[in-house]
């Protein structure tokens, strides 16, 4: 008898055991093609969002909080990878938010269980609090000096914005920053109005006064070909502008 139960013991401990699917890593998710929408994938090389990633350091199990993100561009990618146990949560402003882009978004929270969205006007963000783990904010904070009156957008408060994001993130969460580049000037409204870009500078002086700490920067998507005179949607330039990465840390 005891034979038989040391022979089972040992059967049991030689026996293989079955693992659980592995999460897919930054760049298989990316490399998902299949499972991710064609235009999405169209901006691949523009957007390099693998190195992306790898650089702001997205990892399994954390909360993603992805701000103008309801393209589902962002969340393609990162609901994979952080999995079952992390979750996506798209902020998007109602006034980028039409019927065709919810139903969009909707169709893919219905495949993508660990994928919400939250709504609010852009003057008056109001993602989750004390959720983040990790952020992007990518191409889209200069709007917060942006002012529109067919988008019924407001002149609007960047620290304000800011102050909301914040107190999204958890303390020790990181917020990664993509923007396209601008030459210095006094008017960050104006040039924003323009040409759409902005000042790295006032970029980061705006997170650290709000109480970000700085952490880095990657070179990634900078690109010298762009003089930083043309707007960003002009089609000699869109897709290919020269943007700078900031990764900033909420201090524990």
């Amino acid at each position: 008898m005891r034979f038989s139960r040391l022979a089972a013991v040992s059967l049991l401990l030689a026996a293989p055991l079955i693992a659980k699917p592995a999460q897919p890593s930054i760049a298989a998710a990316v490399a998902a093609t299949a499972n991710r929408s064609a235009d999405n994938v169209k901006l691949d090389e523009g957007r390099k969002p693998a190195q992306v990633l790898q650089f702001l350091g997205l990892k399994p199990g954390m909360n993603v909080l992805d701000l103008f993100g309801a393209n589902a561009y962002w969340a393609e990618i990162t609901s994979p990878v952080v999995g079952p146990k992390g979750h996506v949560t798209v902020w998007n402003p109602t006034q980028f938010y039409s019927d065709k882009r919810k139903a969009s978004f909707e169709a893919f929270m219905a495949s993508h269980p660990n994928v919400s969205i939250v709504t609010s006007p852009f003057e008056a963000p109001n993602p989750p609090k004390n959720y983040a783990d990790f952020v992007i904010l990518n191409d889209n904070y200069h709007d917060s000096y942006w002012q529109n009156e067919k988008l019924k957008l407001p002149q609007m408060d960047p620290n304000a914005f800011l102050k909301a994001v914040y107190a999204s993130m958890r303390p020790g969460a990181t917020i990664g920053v993509i923007d396209h580049v601008a030459n210095p000037d006094s008017d960050t409204r104006g040039t924003v109005e323009k040409y759409h870009r902005i000042d790295p500078d006032v970029v980061k002086a705006d997170f650290q006064r709000a109480g970000f700490v700085f952490i880095g920067s990657s070179d990634v998507l900078r690109n010298s070909a762009d003089d930083h005179s043309i707007e960003v949607h002009d089609p000699k330039i869109a897709g290919k502008t020269d943007r700078f990465i900031f990764k900033f840390k909420k201090p524990r």
